[in-house]
This record gives structure tokens, sequence and C-alpha cells, in this order.
């Protein structure tokens, strides 16, 4: 017995302690493979986490600018609609200020009138001057001025009388048979020429007791004709 123990204790020892050592060493190695790949896959979990939440503050922040992006486009939109809007309103005012310029120098005869428009012409009766007073049946220069006015109510955009183109402040006086417009004699017939809507200056004029019921009960003779195109000279231009 002491033979063997004497032979463990001086053989037994250091394979005992290869054993503990290779035990221990198995231990520690698979220890490390374990612990090991945990604190990797938990490096690399919060490597993932910590980029996943960076992207995910990115992507935030940029949703915000986006919409910050949507709400200065909805108010620059607003804006060039308002502008177009001012635009517009500007343009029109512009036209509106171009159609009555025109309308303006129409009226005051500065250029030619052109366009469709109605002739009247207006007679002395037949009377027998032995029998009736002459007044009684000849053109004078209220029967123009009723014609004149009326064209003017509606619409005419230039009148003149036989060839004279007329301006808001024109002379109109009779002399017997004659008639003078600012200067310039002119004898009976009497014609006066209108530019405008011609059927609105016709119906104007035959209204039931209108124009021409009251002159013809003033023994005027009187005739219309609508033209497609008739032309009035400029003041200054006439022959």
């Amino acid at each position: 017995m002491r033979r063997v123990s004497s032979f463990f204790d001086k053989r037994g020892r250091p394979i005992l302690f290869a054993i503990v050592f290779l035990v221990l060493g198995f231990i520690l190695a698979f220890s490390y493979r374990t612990f090991g790949k945990d604190a990797q896959h938990d490096q690399l979990s919060s490597s993932a986490f910590l980029a996943e939440e960076k992207y995910r503050g990115e992507l935030i922040e940029q949703q915000e600018r986006n919409r910050e992006l949507s709400d200065d486009i909805g108010v620059k939109q607003e804006e060039i609609r308002a502008y177009e809007r001012s635009f517009l309103e500007q343009e029109e005012d512009h036209a509106d200020l171009v159609e009555e310029a025109k309308d303006l120098r129409l009226l005051l005869g500065v250029v030619p009138a052109m366009g469709q428009g109605l002739r009247v012409t207006l007679k002395d009766a037949e009377y027998d001057p032995i029998e009736q007073n002459p007044n009684d049946y000849i053109v004078h220069e209220s029967h123009i001025f009723k014609v004149i006015n009326e064209l003017r109510i509606s619409g005419a955009q230039g009148i003149s009388i036989n060839g004279q183109r007329i301006t808001h402040n024109s002379y109109i006086k009779c002399t017997g048979p004659v008639i003078t417009v600012d200067g310039r004699t002119f004898p009976a017939p009497f014609v006066i020429e209108a530019v405008g809507k011609m059927d609105v200056l016709h119906e104007a004029l035959y209204l039931k007791g209108g124009v021409v019921d009251r002159l013809l009960l003033d023994n005027i003779v009187v005739t219309t004709e609508q033209i497609k195109n008739l032309q009035l000279a400029a003041v200054g231009e006439e022959s």
C-alpha cells in the first residue's frame, strides 16, 4: 500500500493537475466562446440600434424639413395666385382705360369712326307757301338735335351731318332752309350718319312716341338706312 501511495504521490499529482488544468481550460474556452459571442452580439446589436436611431432621427428631421418646404411652397403659390389676380385686374383696368380712351376720342371726333351704323335723312315737307307757314314744314335745328341726342343715348360712337363730324361742343344753327354746323353751311336734305349698332340705333328712333313719331308730327320727311360699313372722317379731315 505504501508503495502504491508513494507512487501515486510521485506520479499521480502531475496527471491530476493536468486533468484539472485541462478541464479548467475547456471551461474557460467554452465560457469565452459563449460569452464572447454574446458580447459580440450585444456589441453588434448596440451598433445596429445606434445606427437605426441615427437614421430614424435623420428621417424625422427630413420629414420636418419637407413639411416646412411644403408650407413654404403653399405660401409662394398663394403669393403667385395673388399676383396673377392682381395682374389680371390691372390688365382689365388697363383694357377698360384703353376702351374709355378710344370711346372718348371717337366722341371728340379726333379719330375716324368706322363700322356698322345708321343713316338718317331729314327733308322738308311739301307745302303751299301762299296758304301755309313755311316754318311748319322745314327742318329746324331742334329736329336735328332730337335725332343726334337719341343716337348718342343709344350708343353712337361717332356722328356727322352732311359729312361734317359732330363733337360734344358742336354749334348747329338753322337759318331758313339751311343749317350751319361749326361754321359750315348745308342745304336740305340733311343726312345724319352715326356709327354704332345699327339695330339698336334704328329701334331707338322708331320707339312708339319717339323721335321719328315726333318728327312726322312736325311734317318732317324721315328716311333711315342701316349700313354695315359706314365711315366718318375725323374733325378737320372732312371734304
